[in-house]
């Protein structure tokens, strides 16, 4: 019986387990975002999140360790047909990951269950992924939405009474235009009336 001894063996031997743990670190964070069964996320997890601590202190003996931990694997890209390298796994997480995350204190990473299964052993899938980039964005919107419906709210009481002003205005001079009209024909009337009983006398 295993008792009192940590991590899980994934029916794997040591150096198995270790070449898998860096691998899916290094595709961690490469892609922000992995599909994986639900043990080896759990497994891996904690070993990304020491990773992305090391990166927020960002010291050159920080940088060594987190070589020495992971390696240095390159990331390459397909442009035009041809595989073109794009930096590598520890320069995106010193330059890119680890100032990200300077006012979080720790949770760099989520677990998300998925209801598909794999085929071949019926295994559970899920996301790992790394948090963060998007939250930011969306509170930072929500701060904007509400600061323009109170604005919008302000400034519409403005516009009714604006409107009500000139719709006022508005009435008084179509009051004014019609008593101009009923004074024209009325003139015009009294005119012709006159030419009327001076061609009769």
């Amino acid at each position: 019986m295993r008792h009192k001894v940590a991590g899980r063996r994934l029916s794997r031997t040591k150096e198995h387990r270790l070449a898998m743990r860096r691998n899916l670190v290094s595709s961690l964070i490469e892609h922000e975002t992995i599909s994986t069964t639900i043990e080896k996320a759990k497994e891996v997890k904690p070993f990304a999140e020491k990773l992305i601590t090391l990166a927020k202190k960002g010291t050159l003996q920080a940088r060594r360790r987190a070589i020495s931990l992971l390696g240095n694997r390159a990331i390459i890209g397909i442009e035009d047909g041809r595989e073109v390298k794009k930096g590598t796994v520890i320069g995106k997480l010193f330059s890119e990951i680890g100032p990200r995350y300077l006012d979080r204190p720790g949770g760099y990473s989520r677990i998300i269950r998925l209801s598909m299964k794999r085929l071949g052993d019926n295994g559970q899938l899920v996301l790992l992924q790394l948090v963060g980039a998007d939250e930011k964005v969306v509170k930072t919107t929500k701060k904007k939405s509400k600061k323009h419906s109170e604005s919008k709210a302000q400034s519409e009481p403005e516009k009714t009474s604006s409107t009500e002003e000139i719709s006022e205005e508005e009435e008084v001079a179509e009051m004014e235009e019609s008593t101009e009209i009923v004074d024209d024909v009325e003139t015009e009337e009294t005119d012709e009336s006159e030419d009327q009983n001076e061609k009769n006398q």
